[in-house]
């Protein structure tokens, strides 16, 4: 699978230091390559990685590689994305996001402070 320019491609060895031990933010898209609302996302995915660079790190993980993860989070559908900080779960949305919601939540979780 090609490597997403701003976009850390996850499987079940490297999901724990790459997302549950990040020091920030780490957006998680739960995808499957055969998804079509997955590949409608994805562009946008990288758009948003790019402008938020530094503070909010992106992920995507093939649901298709990874069953111990789609079970441990309970991924019923694709795209599922999650925000992750500290190993724990801010946020999370099925389906193809609004992308001024997703923008916001990203805004909250680069900016916690704010959201105080």
């Amino acid at each position: 699978m090609e490597q997403m320019q701003n976009l850390i491609e996850l499987n079940e060895t490297n999901f724990e230091p790459e997302v549950l031990r990040a020091a920030g933010p780490v957006l998680v898209d739960f995808y499957a390559t055969w998804c079509g609302p997955c590949r409608i996302l994805t562009p946008f995915l990288e758009q948003l990685a790019g402008r938020f660079s530094g503070r909010v790190k992106f992920a995507k993980l093939d649901v298709d590689d990874a069953p111990e993860l789609v079970g441990r989070y309970d991924i019923t559908g694709v795209p599922t994305l999650m925000l992750f900080r500290n190993g724990r779960v801010i946020d999370r949305s099925a389906g193809l996001p609004a992308p001024r919601v997703l923008k916001a939540s990203l805004e909250n979780a680069a900016n916690p402070e704010r959201s105080l």
